[in-house]
């Protein structure tokens, strides 16, 4: 065994991976473990082979050591003779799933031999969390708003008061965990913890189960909730409403309820975070000489806004503090208007002969550099 390469022991490469060397241990553990090759020399020797590498080669500065030293390297710090105890003894890391180990070391018998331990994971546990989603549109997230909800969930049993059991009955101390939930079982050097088989993990068990619940010691109810949804939510917002999720089994503690909120798609508005953006058409007659025009705003307000004198398809203007709120603080965004110069399409003769004057009227430089110039310029 002393001369044998650890990477060969496992039957990795020197390359391996620590998954992959994890689970070539597991494969071998299981397989020359002296629980399950009871008076079988050579097996244990195996089985303590395969230890000894895998203490060596999961741990980044012992694989280190090795892989420049070889087992001069890790000689006295868990290679060789006398490696550490701890990995022939704690297989919490490599052995994932303790039910399958059982079935493998025992025959499936897992539940024999055990005796209570640990603390009751399932007695008086906590109820689910519940979600509910709700969509609401833009103003409502913008003012705020109190919704009403209808929610299914589980409640205590009117019949048994959430006991589970019959009425007049009574739940017992479950006989083989003794009230904990948990069982433990000790083979040689092999200890591992699990929830007990037989209550499964309630610490309990109910010899006459209530015929309403089943003995689960819940029923389903529909529960109607008044929900505040405060201003400036956005979609995707969780609202946690403490105490309104599900009851517990047997007396626990209920869960916790999640609003979760959606904003439908506004027909006007754009939102950005806590600002809005706003399209506003303008008559090409404000755009060129100026003026003002009334846009809307998130609280159905129209406000009155300035265009100055040759403004174009494409200028933004922003109005202060015209945005969202933001939620639990103070203050809002801004909402931001994107000018859209509108031409029209169809004139009379009368305006036709106007535009033909204006047009002979204007000369280039009423224009400004044009796009032309400065084309021309970028060649010289």
């Amino acid at each position: 065994m002393a001369d044998r390469d650890y990477y060969e022991v496992l039957g990795v490469q020197r390359s391996a991976s620590k998954e992959d060397i994890k689970k070539a241990y597991r494969k071998l553990a299981i397989q020359f473990h002296p629980d399950k090759n009871k008076g079988d020399k050579a097996a244990e020797e195996k089985f303590k082979e395969a230890t000894e590498a895998y203490e060596v080669l999961s741990d980044d500065q012992k694989r280190q050591a090795y892989d420049q030293f070889g087992k001069a390297g890790v000689s006295g710090n868990g290679g060789g003779p006398g490696f550490g105890y701890k990995a022939y003894t704690d297989f919490s890391d490599i052995f994932g799933d303790i039910g399958d180990i059982f079935s493998e070391f025992f025959g499936g018998n897992a539940g024999a031999g055990f005796a209570g331990g640990g603390r009751g994971r399932g007695v008086n546990r906590r109820g689910s969390d519940l979600r509910y989603n709700v969509e609401i549109s833009l103003e409502d997230a913008a003012t705020g708003k109190e919704i009403k909800i209808e929610i299914p969930r589980q409640e205590s049993c009117d019949e048994c008061g959430g006991s589970g059991a019959k009425k007049g009955t009574q739940a017992s101390v479950c006989p083989l965990c003794q009230g904990a939930g948990q069982v433990r079982r000790t083979q040689g050097f092999f200890s591992v913890t699990t929830t007990c088989p037989q209550c499964s993990g309630q610490g309990r068990v109910i010899a006459q189960p209530c015929g309403s619940c089943g003995g689960s010691g819940l029923t389903e109810k529909k529960r109607t909730l008044n929900i505040k949804i405060p201003a400036g939510v956005e979609s995707g917002s969780r609202l946690k409403i403490s105490g309104e999720g599900e009851a517990g089994p047997h007396g626990g503690a209920r869960g916790d309820l999640f609003v979760v909120t959606h904003i439908k798609k506004h027909a006007v508005f754009e939102r950005e975070g806590n600002d809005l953006i706003l399209e506003a058409p303008v008559p090409v007659t404000i755009a060129m000489l100026g003026g003002e025009i009334d846009v809307p705003t998130i609280d159905g307000k129209n406000v009155k806004m300035k265009i100055p004198a040759g403004t174009e398809s494409g200028q933004i203007f922003r109005l202060k503090e015209k945005g969202m709120p933001y939620m639990g603080g103070y203050g809002k965004g801004d909402q931001h208007v994107l000018i859209q110069v509108k031409i029209p399409g169809k004139m009379s003769k009368k305006a036709r002969s106007l535009v033909e004057e204006l047009g002979k009227e204007l000369t280039e430089s009423s224009y400004g550099e044009s796009v032309f110039s400065r084309m021309r310029s970028g060649f010289r």
